[in-house]
């Protein structure tokens, strides 16, 4: 097979870099809020259509303040939709970041996977005789299938 998708090698200034970066991140979204999996069900989402609908009657709001009662605060949503605004941006950026973090993930253990393959069986066709068997029968736990339960 002989795979090899990615050849990366970080230094460690790379990770301190990383590392340093992250941890600015991590910082500044201290404040951001954190749900769990019950509240993110339960709170109402704002796909693109209706995303139209809320910048559409938030601006009808702001130009018929009179019509709009005075518990709903029409100045917080515009605060909210401003800040959405400008933090989209960046949660393109980070998601695309973290895609490629996990593409090269993946990469990484798919030519580690495929070597570890390729060498096992080398290693169990010259395993015979050679002196590995004891080693071929460790890692050949891997792929030992236990008796399927009859149906």
């Amino acid at each position: 097979m002989n795979q090899h998708l990615i050849s990366l090698s970080l230094s460690d200034n790379d990770l301190n870099d990383i590392d340093a970066a992250l941890k600015i991140l991590e910082d500044r979204f201290a404040g951001f809020l954190v749900l769990t999996p019950e509240e993110r069900r339960a709170i109402p989402k704002m796909g693109d259509k209706t995303e139209a609908f809320c910048r559409q009657t938030l601006t009808v709001s702001s130009q018929n303040t009179s019509a709009i009662p005075p518990g709903l605060d029409t100045a917080s949503a515009e605060a909210d939709l401003a800040t959405l605004d400008r933090l989209r941006p960046r949660l393109h950026r980070l998601r695309d970041l973290l895609s490629r973090a996990e593409d090269t993930d993946m990469a990484l253990g798919s030519d580690i996977y495929s070597f570890s393959l390729d060498a096992y069986a080398s290693l169990k066709i010259a395993g015979k005789g050679a002196g590995l068997e004891t080693l071929r029968q460790a890692m050949s736990v891997r792929f030992n299938r236990g008796a399927k339960p009859k149906t």
